[in-house]
């Protein structure tokens, strides 16, 4: 059964959707005050939590970690959005760069994306240890943030402070739990307690068109 939503919580689900696509950040308090024409911020956070509840937005501790979720974008019939967060490696893990205010508007044929129930974003990645994956140089990957991860499923990791795109491998004999390469010139990395999962890439940038990873 369809959730529903009330049209108070729909304009703020729509102020919330419109400023992370023209600004590339949700907007502030005083900016859905003003939009929705209230003077308090208990107003907008009784709307925020409801749009919660409901599973149409994803919202952090602060006031501008909002995150619309596929159930939102469904009821505004709006295209999916993911936040391009950076770069990342299929190489030696190198540091995640950051790289704030830029979204890509998935494609409303993504058929994938109306089933997650989390937040999605995309990376760059560059080197080449995942090229038998179907993952070259210089490709974006959409990655779905997770806490449960299957062996033999490719995974953003975190390794320190360094982070890498690699096959995530469990197995009943040793080395046991490690992250694979898919190029025979890359080593395996063993798992270290600097090591996190942090979400599995679900897809692949191809001449336009998101593809499954193999």
């Amino acid at each position: 059964m369809k959730k529903q939503i009330t049209p108070r919580q729909k304009d703020l689900l729509r102020i919330i959707y419109n400023f992370i696509q023209s600004d590339g950040f949700p907007p502030t308090f005083e900016q859905m005050r003003e939009k929705l024409g209230v003077v308090s911020n208990q107003s907008v956070v009784d709307l925020l939590e409801k749009l919660k509840q409901k599973r149409f937005l994803k919202k952090g501790t602060g006031a501008r970690e909002l995150v619309v979720l596929p159930l939102g974008y469904q009821i505004l019939g709006e295209p999916p959005l993911a936040a391009f967060l950076g770069a990342t490696a299929a190489g030696c893990p190198i540091e995640a760069v950051e790289i704030s205010g830029e979204w890509q508007t998935l494609p409303s044929g993504f058929e994938k994306i109306e089933k997650l129930n989390d937040e999605v974003f995309i990376l760059r990645i560059y080197g080449d240890s995942m090229i038998n994956a179907g993952i070259d140089d210089g490709d974006l990957v959409l990655v779905q943030v997770k806490e449960e991860f299957y062996s033999g499923e490719v995974v953003l990791a975190k390794v320190g402070d360094d982070s890498t795109v690699k096959r995530f491998i469990s197995q009943d004999k040793p080395p046991y739990i490690f992250l694979k390469p898919e190029n025979p010139k890359y080593q395996h990395i063993s798992f270290t307690d600097e090591t996190k999962l942090v979400g599995k890439v679900i897809s692949v940038l191809k001449n336009g068109y998101w593809q499954q990873v193999k």
